[in-house]
C-alpha cells in the first residue's frame, strides 16, 4: 500500500514502516558513534516503543551492549490500517539488534496489568535470571485497576482557570486557550495513571520473585518546564502525578532499591502536542536552543543519562534522587531569550521567533514521515512482524 500521513489536530492515524525503521536506524547509528560502556546491565524498559522509552532501549542495547526486554502496548497492521508507529519501531529495533547479536525480546500488553507483569517475569526467569536496570517510561492515558475500575488522566489546573497564548496546530496561528480546574476526583485519577503506583508495583512484583539483582537500579522520567507552563503542568494535574512519582523514588530508595527520577528536556510527542501552550513554547525553545548549539533529541538526552548518571555509582542530583537532564533547556539565558520571543510573538512574525517547521518535522517523524531519503509514493508492506513475537 501507499502510506501517507493522516493528521487530525494533534493525532496522526497512520504510520510508515520504512520511516519508523529510519528513525530507529539513525538513533542506533548515533549511539554506535559514541564511546561504549560495556557494563551489559540486563535491562527492562516499561514503555519501550516510542520517545524516551525507545531511545532508552537503544542506548542500553548499543551503548551498554545490554540484553533488553521491552514492554509496550502497540497494534499490528490490520486490513487497510497501518500498525502503530511503536509497533514499527519495535520491529526495526529487534531486527537491528538481531543483526548485531544483541538479545532483544518484547512483550506486547498493558503494562498496568498483572498478566503482563507475569509474562515479563516468566521471560526474565527463563532468559535473564535477574535484571540490573528497570526503566519506567510509561505514558498511557488510562489505567484499569485489578477490580475493574478505570482511571483516566486529565490535563487541567488544580487552582484557577488558566488562559494563555497557544498554537493552533490546524492553522499554525496564534490562539488563546483556557484550561479549567480539575475536581479532586480527576486529580486522584491522574495520579493513579501517571504517578508512581505502577512503577512501585513493578518493583514489588519483581522483588517478590527475586528477579532484581544486587546491583539493581531504576529510573522513571518526568518534566518540570518553565514558569509560563506551571499552571497547567508543574502545578496542574500532571504535576501532581509527577510529584507522586518523585516521592515514589524516595520510598523505593528507602526500601533498598536505588531509584531516580530523570527530569528530561521538552520534546515533541503526540501527547505533548495536546497540551495548550506547550507546542508554542517548544517551537520557540527549539529555535533558541538550535541557535545556541545545545538542542538535543531523545537519543542524545538518553546517551547523556547513561554516560553521565546511570553508570555513575553516585549520580549528581539537584535534590535527592532527582537528575536534571533539562539543564540546557532551563539555563537562565535560554529561558530569558524564550520569554523575550514569547512576548514579541504575533501571527506576522511567528516564523521569525518560533521554529514551527522544526516542530512539525519532529511530529511527522514520530510516525515515520518526512524523511528526505524515503520515497513516500512507493508501495510498501504495512505488515512488519516483531521477530520475538514470531517465534
Amino acid at each position: 500500500m501507499i502510506i501517507k500521513p493522516r493528521v487530525r489536530n494533534f493525532i496522526c492515524t497512520t504510520a510508515h514502516p520504512d520511516g519508523c525503521k529510519e528513525n530507529v536506524y539513525r538513533q542506533v547509528q548515533y549511539i554506535k558513534n559514541q564511546p561504549q560502556f560495556h557494563s551489559k546491565q540486563r535491562t527492562l524498559v516499561i514503555g519501550s516503543s516510542t520517545g524516551y522509552g525507545l531511545s532508552s532501549r537503544i542506548c542500553a542495547a548499543w551503548g551498554d551492549c545490554a540484553p533488553t526486554i521491552g514492554v509496550c502496548y502497540e497494534k499490528p497492521a490490520t486490513g487497510n490500517r497501518t500498525a502503530t508507529a511503536g509497533w514499527y519501531n519495535t520491529a526495526a529495533f529487534e531486527n537491528f539488534a538481531n543483526q548485531d547479536g544483541l538479545y532483544a525480546k518484547t512483550i506486547i500488553g498493558d503494562a498496568y496489568s498483572a498478566s503482563t507483569k507475569e509474562e515479563v517475569m516468566s521471560l526474565i526467569r527463563k532468559d535473564f535470571g535477574q535484571i540490573d536496570l528497570l526503566v519506567y517510561s510509561l505514558a498511557a492515558p488510562r489505567r484499569t485497576m485489578p477490580d475493574g475500575t478505570i482511571y483516566t488522566s486529565v490535563l487541567k489546573t488544580t487552582k484557577e482557570p488558566f488562559t494563555s497564548k497557544s498554537l493552533d496546530l490546524n492553522k499554525n496561528q496564534l490562539t488563546e486557550k483556557t484550561v479549567l480546574p480539575a475536581t479532586q476526583e480527576e486529580i486522584d485519577a491522574t495520579i493513579h495513571v501517571m504517578g508512581g503506583e505502577d512503577w512501585s508495583d513493578w518493583i514489588s512484583a519483581l522483588r517478590k520473585e527475586h528477579l532484581l539483582s544486587e546491583n539493581i537500579r531504576t529510573v522513571a522520567y518526568s518534566y518540570i518546564g518553565p514558569e509560563m507552563t506551571y499552571p497547567i503542568y508543574t502545578e496542574g494535574t500532571i504535576g501532581q502525578a509527577k510529584q507522586h512519582l518523585y516521592h515514589t523514588a524516595l520510598q523505593l530508595t528507602a526500601d533498598g532499591i536505588p531509584a531516580y527520577v530523570s527530569v528530561n528536556k521538552a520534546v515533541v510527542t503526540q501527547s505533548s502536542s495536546a497540551i495548550p501552550v506547550v507546542p508554542l513554547y517548544m517551537s520557540i525553545l527549539y529555535k533558541v536552543m538550535k541557535e545556541a548549539g545545545i538542542h538535543e533529541t531523545t537519543i542524545e538526552q538518553m546517551y547523556r543519562l547513561w554516560n553521565g548518571y546511570l553508570l555513575n555509582p553516585n549520580p549528581i542530583t539537584d535534590i535527592p534522587n532527582r537528575i536534571r537532564l533539562d539543564d540546557f533547556e532551563m539555563r537562565p539565558d535560554i529561558q530569558q531569550k524564550v520569554l523575550d520571543c514569547w512576548n514579541r510573538l504575533t501571527n506576522e512574525n511567528l516564523e521569525q521567533y518560533a521554529d514551527i517547521q522544526g516542530y512539525w518535522q519532529e511530529f511527522y517523524q514520530l510516525f515515520g514521515f518526512k524523511y528526505e531519503n524515503i520515497n513516500y509514493d512507493l508501495d510498501t508492506s504495512a505488515d512488519r512482524p516483531i521477530p520475538s513475537m514470531s517465534k
